[in-house]
């Protein structure tokens, strides 16, 4: 899963280089294997993005560091190379992550589904894993969220589901690990929050297709399915592997 990723990354067209970060030796193992970059890292870091600013701090001439979770064994190169693009364009975002919409009720109601709120200028507001936003009125009048989202589908479409891709500016990605864990970055779990209490701006775009994040066994036999059912969709060939300089 993690060499598809890897792939992945490499076939977007304005990425460099494609380095693994873990702690973990049989992750590093498999890595060098096949042939790609990996770098084992300290084990004591409290959250993904610190893991990546240690790797990032010894590529000095990297000016946009690319974070795609090893989890995302579906990410589209598209999405990495929209995302890229908006970095550059948009002077004020310090970083860039990508969402998609729901499509299950399931989903909304799931914590390992991380929920986005982003505003009229597609700047993050706010990530979580409950519900967000709430909708009061339709949980009133029916019962519950959950019946409420059973009984109208449209609800659906207040949710977006974060994924899991960051497009940092270098020195905003190396100032995060100088800052200490927010209150809601520990009750949330999530890293991202640490960035929104600092001040830094956030864009947000939708993906240009639907990922999987691998969080559960559950979530593996899927993309172990969908991948088996056309390899040939989902694997990228050397060929296409695009580096620029």
């Amino acid at each position: 899963m993690i060499c598809l990723v890897v792939e992945r990354a490499l076939a977007a067209g304005n990425v460099e280089q494609a380095v693994v970060a873990t702690d973990d030796q049989r992750i590093f193992d498999a890595v060098k294997s096949a042939g790609y970059e990996a770098v084992m890292t300290r084990p004591d870091h409290k959250s993904g993005t610190d893991r990546i600013a240690q790797v990032a701090a010894a590529l000095p001439d990297a000016e946009i560091i690319v974070n795609v979770q090893g989890d995302e064994p579906l990410i589209l190169p598209s999405t990495i190379e929209r995302a890229i693009a908006e970095l550059v364009n948009d002077a004020r975002a310090g970083i860039v992550t990508t969402w998609e919409s729901m499509e299950a009720a399931a989903d909304v109601l799931n914590p390992d589904v991380v929920k986005i709120l982003v505003d009229d200028q597609g700047r993050a507001i706010y990530f979580s894993r409950s519900p967000v936003p709430y909708p009061r009125d339709a949980a009133r009048t029916h019962g519950s969220l959950e019946a409420a989202l059973r009984s109208d589908s449209s609800l659906l479409s207040q949710f977006r589901k974060h994924t899991g891709l960051y497009v940092y500016r270098r020195d905003v990605l190396l100032e995060f690990t100088k800052w200490p864990q927010s209150e809601l970055e520990r009750l949330e779990s999530l890293e991202q929050l640490r960035a929104l209490a600092h001040g830094v701006e956030i864009k947000a775009i939708e993906a240009s297709s639907r990922s999987i994040g691998v969080d559960t066994a559950e979530d593996l036999e899927r993309v172990r399915k969908i991948v088996e059912k056309d390899s040939s969709e989902f694997r990228v060939s050397s060929s296409e592997l695009v580096r620029t300089g």
